[in-house]
């Protein structure tokens, strides 16, 4: 892999686990960053795998998707899911103000 384009550094380990929200040791940043290099290397090489002549598929198996027919409806159970809310109002969920 070449280090100078893509290499994952700690600090980008830290910057990435601040953007998650995640809370991170320092004595392990270094070694996460090796295990991302490691999977950046892994798709780099995939990425060499000739599939030319490959059918693209969506699952390993053939098989057929069950369809319905694509038709619109209000779904006919309004009156259902309406019954476990706390309020409700000519059909629609009722919620406290979130804005002022």
């Amino acid at each position: 892999m070449n280090e100078k384009n893509t290499g994952v550094t700690a600090d980008t380990v830290k910057k990435i686990a601040r953007l998650s929200r995640l809370h991170v040791e320092d004595s392990r940043l270094s070694y996460l960053a090796d295990e991302m290099n490691g999977l950046l290397a892994w798709i780099e090489q995939l990425g060499e795998v000739d599939v030319s002549g490959v059918k693209p598929m969506t699952s390993a198996v053939q098989m057929e998707a069950p369809l319905r027919k694509d038709e619109i409806t209000d779904g006919g159970v309004r009156d259902k899911v309406l019954a476990n809310a706390p309020k409700t109002e000519a059909g629609y969920f009722v919620v406290p103000r979130s804005v002022e």
